[in-house]
């Protein structure tokens, strides 16, 4: 597959697939959100910092530099380090444009007209030279603050009555941020798509993982989280990234989970595939269906709570029918059985991280919700709204340290045996869609992305 470009012949890389008019909306959406915050909290302004790269320890090279994601919330840069976007209560933003001259390093581009005409620009050189735009009164200072900054005298550092009310508020989505969130399924899907060619052409972990990056044009650094590309029992370990080089010399199946970005918002995607028809594929697809219900169940006023418990029960009962289990899906659910075939949660909040903040804020104060104590590994317990975008990823997993326990005790009689241990090889399954929850159906991102021709 070749290389998918995001840049239009005489086009900004900002107006592909995008609309300005989205863009503007957004920006005054989120100065109207900062004003509500500033004024509430009893700030003057707000001082939002990209960020600086952190050198390794013992070392001259720095971290791959990461973006606030409070910046990134107020304009699609990603790679402007010392950077600030100032807020005063009842002005246009400003943004401090950091352009450094350096000729060990790539400095940032001039600032493109889609982001630049919605803030007041002021270019610098140096860090210092930013310090004559910070804004006099009380300010709060939002972003990972150094020494040097700390001494600028900022009122408040990363106040919690601020950031409660933004990272409450980040769950609903406008449309800019949206079609950047499709984009980005588009993107992940191209990858998907080439990771599954590779899988099928008898390729190893780190053969799909470069098809997958040369697909997306990302390199490892722009990818919004390190791929899992797991072949074979290598899929029941959740957070598998090691990538072997070579390929097992019997391919029996392949669990992907692996994103794309835009504009710094991600997509979070998960497939499995069997490499030849039996019970593992037969799974597969009863994982799917039930999937795909979970997803269309997604409403306004609906506890998400709820649904990870619907998902718990629905995948006992696949259990139950395929006889990995010997017991009905309500025994299973209730001794926890159940969870030692899906230990995680069923999914979390997605945007500008990929396991995107405010999954546990029962209201803007940051009343803080608990995942129920059978479900400790639940990222989401918030009521879902229109505009919530968030991950529904079920799965059944075989997963030796958590299901061998059971042999010498009094689940042991309701396991079938037999078949865990053939299903061991395999590894798992898991099914990731991105959702957004609309006043009607869903919309599903993914599904989208899947369903458009390439």
């Amino acid at each position: 597959p070749g290389v998918l470009s995001l840049k239009m012949p005489g086009v900004s890389p900002y107006d592909a697939g995008m609309k300005k008019s989205s863009y503007d909306a957004h920006v005054r959406a989120h100065k109207s959100l900062y004003n509500r915050v500033l004024e509430q909290a009893g700030f003057d302004a707000a001082v939002v910092y990209a960020g600086h790269p952190g050198l390794h320890f013992l070392d001259d090279n720095h971290y791959p530099f990461k973006v606030n994601p409070l910046f990134k919330a107020w304009l699609p840069v990603l790679d402007a380090p010392d950077s600030f976007v100032i807020q005063r209560a009842g002005q246009p933003p400003v943004l401090v444009y950091c352009q450094p001259v350096d000729y060990w390093h790539a400095v940032p581009a001039d600032p493109d007209p889609f982001w630049a005409d919605r803030f007041d620009v002021k270019i610098v050189h140096t860090l210092d030279q930013a310090r004559q735009f910070m804004p006099e009164g009380k300010v709060a200072f939002l972003g990972e603050a150094s020494d040097d900054i700390l001494a600028w005298g900022f009122s408040e550092v990363n106040p919690e009555r601020v950031l409660n009310t933004l990272h409450f508020a980040r769950a609903w989505k406008s449309e800019y941020e949206l079609e950047c969130m499709a984009e980005a399924s588009r993107i992940g899907v191209a990858g998907h798509r080439a990771a599954r060619e590779a899988f099928e052409a008898g390729l190893s972990e780190f053969e799909i993982h470069l098809a997958y990056a040369r697909a997306t044009g990302h390199d490892d650094h722009g990818l919004p989280y390190q791929n899992i590309i797991a072949l074979n029992e290598h899929a029941a370990i959740l957070h598998y990234m090691t990538l072997k080089r070579e390929a097992p010399e019997e391919i029996r199946s392949f669990l992907i989970d692996a994103g794309g970005s835009f504009h710094g918002y991600a997509s979070d995607i998960t497939r499995t595939y069997a490499k030849s028809d039996g019970v593992f594929a037969d799974l597969v697809a009863e994982v799917d269906t039930v999937q795909q219900a979970l997803c269309n169940a997604l409403r306004p006023g609906l506890n998400y709570v709820t649904l990870h418990e619907q998902a718990t029960h629905d995948l006992a009962g696949v259990l139950e029918r395929a006889e990995i289990i010997l017991c009905d899906a309500d025994e299973a659910v209730s001794s926890g059985l159940a969870t030692c075939f899906f230990p995680h949660g069923l999914g979390h909040f997605l945007g500008l991280q990929v396991h995107d903040v405010g999954g546990f804020m029962g209201n803007e104060s940051g009343t803080y919700v608990a995942p129920p104590e059978a479900y400790p590994t639940l990222r989401l317990t918030r009521t879902v709204e229109a505009s919530h975008v968030m991950t529904i990823e079920p799965g059944l997993y075989f997963i030796r340290q958590l299901l061998e326990p059971l042999r010498e005790g009094k689940a042991a009689k309701n396991v079938n045996w037999t078949l865990v241990d053939a299903l061991y090889p395999f590894g798992g399954i898991r099914i990731e869609d991105n959702v957004v929850v609309t006043a009607g159906a869903p919309r599903n991102l993914t599904r989208e992305a899947f369903s458009q021709e390439h």
